[in-house]
This record gives structure tokens, C-alpha cells and sequence, in this order.
């Protein structure tokens, strides 16, 4: 897929998180639109997956340590063909397989249960082990956000991961600055965050626009070429970005859009489409 159509792809993801948050009248937008590139990138071009054998035991592994954005997890994976876009709003309602937090047991296409922040990367790097000691081929990649890197458990996993060279695993943090409480720097600042990976025995590569797709390709096209080594992908990105009003406002980490807010969400990102589709 080419840039341009990654480009208008991520805009439907975006279109999908406010779709289902704002039908949910609950979620957290701010912190899934600032990953749209990254979900689209890794499930479009990255990843090697199939929609029609979700459980295909050589597929490639996605955990998503920050599962409180799983609307952009799910937006991706409807696009994707896991499940029909429909669903997307039936997000958080009784009985519907799309709960606030990712479910392995009922969403097809999701590879672990996640939603208490630092516990999903331990998880992926037990897959990246596993792959390790069976001799399966499979890589594993997860998202973390950077308010959540200040949980003990994250070094905990990236010690192991770096203990055991796991060339198959990469982490990805999605730094966009903001926590729920304000900015990560005033709450606990986890900066230098390359360093402190590099502490841990990662190859790291910094993204100073992890929002743009030619750099989320050469930071994955590098980390496939580390060997003996895992990776951490650092990533600079804004939160609420493609919304205007929401974008660097911590105020929308966990806030859904009232009809009225939605509404002019939605102009917006159909002005972007059509902006792509005249290039």
C-alpha cells in the first residue's frame, strides 16, 4: 500500500475511534488518534497477518500495553476485515464483543487481554520467548504509552527481553507527552526514554514524527535488520491528533465527544479525506 492510501486509511481509523467512542459516550480518543498512523502501518504493511485465520499460529503477534485506546485497535481491525466497521458502534454496550479494554476470548484479531498499564508488554515478550524456544518464525510487537513506561513492570519485561537477545520483539512507545493527569514530565518524567531502553540492552530508534508513515517505515525496516537484539521504537506523535480542538489537550484522554463535538470531528476528517484523494 502506498503512502497516500496509508494516509487516507488512518483517516477511516480516526473516523472509527470518534465513531465508537462518541457512541459509547465513554472511552479514551486522544491517546488511540495520536497511534492512528501507527495501528494502520502495523496492520496494513507491517505485520504478517490474515483476517480470514485470525488464530494462525504462524501469524505475527500485536499487544496493546496501553489497552485503554482500544478504539483505534478495534477501528483498525474492522478495516482490516476481523469484524464488520458496523460494530465499532457498539463499543462498551451490554452484550457486544467490544468491551472498554481489549478481550482475546471474543474479539478476532486480538492476541491478549490488556487494560492494566505495564502488564502487556510482560506478555509479548513471553510470546517473543516463546517463538525463541519453539523455533517459530512469528515477531511480536507492542504499544505502550509513555505515562504508562513509569510502571516498574515495563523494566522488568525489557530486562528479560534484553537477557534473552529477543531479535523478535519490538516495543513501541508512543510519546505524545500527555498522561491523564497532565504532561508526563510533571507527573514523573520517564525521560531519557531512549536512554533507559538502551540501559536495558534495546536497539532504539527515535521517530520524530510518529505520525508520518515514511518514518514509521525506515524505524520497522531497521528494527527487521537488528539481530541480537530487541527493539524500542520511541515515537513523537501528538495526541488528538487529526482534531483539531483535541489535538496536545490532555482534557480528551479519557473524554468522549458530545453530538455537536462529534459532528464537527467528523467535517474535519472529511475534509482531510478529500484533501488526500485530490493528491
Amino acid at each position: 500500500m502506498d503512502k497516500q492510501k496509508l494516509m487516507m486509511t488512518a483517516n477511516e481509523v480516526r473516523k472509527g475511534i470518534l465513531t465508537s467512542v462518541h457512541s459509547a459516550k465513554a472511552g479514551h480518543p486522544g491517546g488511540s488518534l495520536s497511534s492512528a498512523e501507527l495501528f494502520t502501518y502495523l496492520y496494513f504493511e507491517e505485520m504478517n497477518i490474515d483476517p480470514e485465520n485470525p488464530k494462525d499460529p504462524g501469524r505475527d503477534r500485536f499487544v496493546l500495553s496501553k489497552g485503554h485506546t482500544a478504539p483505534g485497535l478495534y477501528a483498525v481491525l474492522a478495516l482490516r476485515g476481523y469484524f464488520p466497521v458496523s460494530t465499532l458502534t457498539t463499543l462498551r454496550q451490554p452484550g457486544s464483543i467490544l468491551q472498554g479494554h481489549p478481550d482475546m476470548k471474543h474479539i478476532p484479531g486480538v492476541d491478549m487481554s490488556s487494560g492494566s498499564l505495564g502488564q502487556g508488554i510482560s506478555a509479548a515478550v513471553g510470546m517473543a520467548l516463546a517463538a525463541k524456544l519453539y523455533g517459530a518464525s512469528y515477531r511480536t510487537y507492542t504499544l505502550l504509552g509513555d505515562g504508562e513506561i513509569q510502571e516498574g513492570q515495563v523494566w522488568e519485561a525489557a530486562m528479560l527481553a534484553g537477557h534473552h537477545k529477543l531479535d523478535n520483539f519490538v516495543a513501541i512507545i508512543d510519546n505524545n507527552g500527555l498522561q491523564i493527569d497532565g504532561a508526563i514530565e510533571d507527573i514523573n518524567s520517564p525521560y531519557p526514554i531512549d536512554k533507559k531502553f538502551e540501559a536495558f540492552n534495546f536497539h532504539v530508534v527515535n521517530v520524530a514524527d510518529g505520525n508520518d508513515f515514511s518514518q514509521l517505515k525506515k524505524a520497522f525496516d531497521e528494527a527487521r535488520n537488528v539481530k541480537g537484539m530487541p527493539t524500542a521504537i520511541v515515537m513523537k506523535t501528538i495526541k488528538g491528533k487529526g482534531i483539531s480542538f483535541m489535538e496536545n489537550q490532555v482534557s480528551w484522554h479519557g473524554t468522549a465527544p458530545n453530538d455537536e463535538q462529534y459532528q464537527k470531528a467528523m467535517e474535519e476528517l472529511e475534509r482531510a479525506g478529500e484533501a488526500l484523494c485530490q493528491r
